[in-house]
């Protein structure tokens, strides 16, 4: 009985925050944006405030799913994402792990789905912070160069999409074309959501058995250099095809180190303590 209670308190607090973070993007679009276009006439200070008023309502979205019991968290390495002209490259588990990282990273600069330009929930905060769309390739490139010239971090994932639960994850080339291209190290940021949650395909109403926790670990700077005599495609997808199998065999590692802790009973003390 206390279990079913629970789950449905959750699926409640799931459907409020589902609102709460339609309602925030309206109203970022609606009302900060225009305000914010009134007040500050440069643009860069002006997508520079509206990147830190979308990183404080992510936040307030974070503490609000743990208030309501619907997902916790824990970060590894949290101060390493607050060093500027990151070029962040995480796995994709879950819809919400990207509020997560924009949160916490420093100035952030978001490589974010077209289609997500479009859409009257999200397009004005993505308008008013300046984030980059992945329309077109060359496009992007020039626009990553440009934003970590500026001390901006980049957040992306290479796969494309979320991964498929039970599946290896496999990397697209655009996160290895930035790196390469731009010659910045990349800071690699595992995700684990348990228990899986919001994954490709499925609806907000699906609600896990227990409470979403969210843990993110930032792995240490793997350095890039280009070599000159081969081909920059051919690099790409060598570098491609690696970060792949590195990105698998360390969320092996951290999947299994978590299962054992949480065995053990030691994961729920490390999120109350958190």
């Amino acid at each position: 009985m206390t279990r079913q209670l629970d789950r449905l308190w959750r699926g409640f607090g799931t459907a409020l925050c589902f609102i709460a973070f339609g309602v925030g993007g309206m109203l970022l679009g609606l009302f900060a944006a225009p305000i914010l276009l009134l007040l500050v006439r440069d643009a860069q200070r002006r997508q520079r405030a509206g990147r830190k008023l979308i990183q404080y309502s992510f936040r307030a979205f974070i503490g609000l799913m743990k208030m309501l019991r619907v997902a916790d968290y824990r970060i590894d390495g949290l101060d390493k994402l607050q060093r500027p002209g990151l070029l962040v490259l995480a796995n994709h588990p879950s819809l919400i792990d990207v509020i997560y990282l924009a949160a916490f990273t420093g100035e952030v600069d978001c490589i974010v789905n077209g289609a997500l330009a479009r859409n009257p929930f999200t397009r004005g905060p993505i308008r008013m912070a300046g984030y980059i769309t992945n329309s077109e390739p060359e496009a992007v490139l020039a626009a990553a160069r440009r934003s970590l010239a500026q001390g901006k971090s980049l957040i992306l994932f290479p796969e494309g999409t979320r991964t498929t639960p039970g599946r290896a994850i496999k990397f697209r080339r655009g996160g290895a074309n930035i790196a390469l291209r731009t010659q910045t190290a990349i800071t690699p940021v595992l995700i684990d959501c348990s228990p899986t949650t919001l994954t490709k395909g499925e609806p907000w109403y699906h609600i896990p058995p227990r409470r979403i926790q969210m843990h993110l670990r930032v792995l240490d700077d793997l350095p890039v250099s280009m070599d000159e005599l081969q081909p920059a495609g051919q690099q790409a997808r060598h570098l491609t095809h690696w970060l792949s199998d590195y990105f698998n065999k360390e969320l092996e590692h951290f999947r299994h180190e978590r299962h054992t802790r949480f065995i053990a009973g030691a994961e729920a003390d490390d999120y109350r303590n958190a």
